[in-house]
């Protein structure tokens, strides 16, 4: 048990290791600074939710998954935050949108209230 234990604890690392790597890759590749910041946010979740959990797979006891369950939680909640943020003060500061994207809901949702913003 041991044994299947330390290899899962491994393969979570690892695959959190090749997320982050993903999400790194994604940066230099993707079109627009909207679909770069998409990436890394969800890259930053998913990674870290991986490697917390080879962690708590690797030293299983309430007390880690008390601490890990905390760690995991405040993560994901300021990552998703921190990236609506992000992204909304690129849009405010004019940040310009790949020319492939079809839809500005931002900009659509600013006509429907008749409160333009500047873009």
């Amino acid at each position: 048990m041991s044994t299947l234990l330390e290899t899962l604890s491994v393969v979570c690392v690892v695959v959190g290791a090749l997320v982050f790597a993903t999400g790194a890759f994604g940066l230099l590749r993707l079109r627009d600074f909207y679909a770069r910041m998409n990436a890394l946010t969800l890259a930053g979740g998913l990674g870290t939710a991986l490697v917390l959990l080879g962690l708590l797979l690797r030293f299983p006891s309430l007390e880690n998954a008390l601490k890990i369950g905390l760690a995991l939680l405040v993560q994901l909640a300021t990552a998703a935050v921190g990236g609506n943020a992000m992204a909304r003060a690129g849009y405010l500061a004019g940040t310009p949108i790949s020319p492939i994207t079809r839809r500005d809901a931002l900009a659509e949702a600013a006509v429907e209230d008749g409160s333009e913003e500047e873009t």
